[in-house]
């Protein structure tokens, strides 16, 4: 069976795949607003032991996993030729295995080249979530992303050349009061340049991220929402499928680009509208 250090993350919609951790922590682990692999030494796991943890499910289970999830932080840093290995025996463990998943940093998605992204799609690894965070360049230094908006695009695109779908995450409060619409224009920009099959949306949150957090002048919950209009306002992506259902957001949305547009710009306003009657509310951080 698997073996987890912990915590150990995933995306809301691998809530129901099987999860092997093939690697430990996240290679840049530099991003100051965010706490989830702070107490975590980045490793490597060895191919065997992995090949041992597939092998070990037992086989009854096995006619039920469709799904599966490479974690941790960046797990397509992973060496290519091992994460070829991994890839071949889950589609050798698991007959009726249909998509892997995995989280992509923009450092990861350096180390592979556009025909090895093509190879692991082949063998697949179907699906990369790309932690954006932000479009604005400022915001992006002052987290050290460690990459820019353009080099991000770049990678992503490179990605989705290859045939990969691209979930990409970008968060609500991460620039604080005084960029708040810049931080949203930008990011619709960018997401309207990749064009990205799934577009999530998060909320600045409380997790061994202190410091980041008192040195910013945080959203309220009214600044909050109208920075997610702004956003919504700007994007306009070819096709796009949005979320905001992770826990750390109070405002849920869902819908398609371009079809759900309108809907979802009135969603906030009714949401402003109705939070509004509940003294107080829209004006604490949340």
């Amino acid at each position: 069976m698997p073996r987890y250090i912990e915590p150990v993350f995933r995306p809301p919609s691998e809530a129901h795949s099987l999860i092997f951790q093939i690697t430990v922590g996240c290679s840049q682990n530099s991003c100051t607003f965010c706490g989830m692999y702070k107490g975590k030494r980045f490793h490597v796991r060895p191919v065997a032991e992995i090949i041992d943890e597939i092998a070990g499910i037992p086989q009854h289970y096995r006619l039920q996993v469709d799904r599966v999830f490479l974690a941790d932080g960046d797990a397509l840093v992973y060496p290519f030729d091992g994460l070829v290995e991994i890839l071949e025996a889950l589609s050798e463990g698991f007959p009726h295995l249909t998509r892997v998943g995995a989280y992509a940093s923009p450092n990861s998605l350096t180390t592979k080249s556009p025909e090895q992204l093509t190879l692991l799609r082949e063998k697949r690894l179907r699906i990369l979530y790309f932690g954006l965070e932000s479009g604005d360049a400022d915001t992006l230094l002052r987290i050290n992303k460690g990459f820019s908006a353009d080099e991000m695009a770049q990678q992503a695109l490179k990605a989705r050349d290859a045939g990969m779908k691209l979930s990409v995450t970008a968060i609500l409060g991460l620039a604080g009061r005084t960029r708040s619409l810049v931080h949203a224009r930008q990011t619709a920009n960018w997401v309207n340049r990749v064009n990205p099959e799934y577009f999530s949306l998060l909320t600045l949150f409380h997790r061994h991220n202190e410091e980041f957090v008192r040195g910013l002048e945080q959203c309220t919950r009214r600044e909050l929402m109208l920075e997610a209009r702004e956003l919504l306002l700007h994007l306009h992506p070819a096709r796009t499928i949005l979320r905001s259902n992770h826990v750390s957001n109070f405002l849920n949305l869902a819908g398609s680009y371009p079809k759900d547009r309108e809907r979802l710009i009135n969603d906030v306003d009714v949401a402003l509208q109705r939070a509004g009657l509940q003294p107080g509310f829209l004006d604490q951080v949340p």
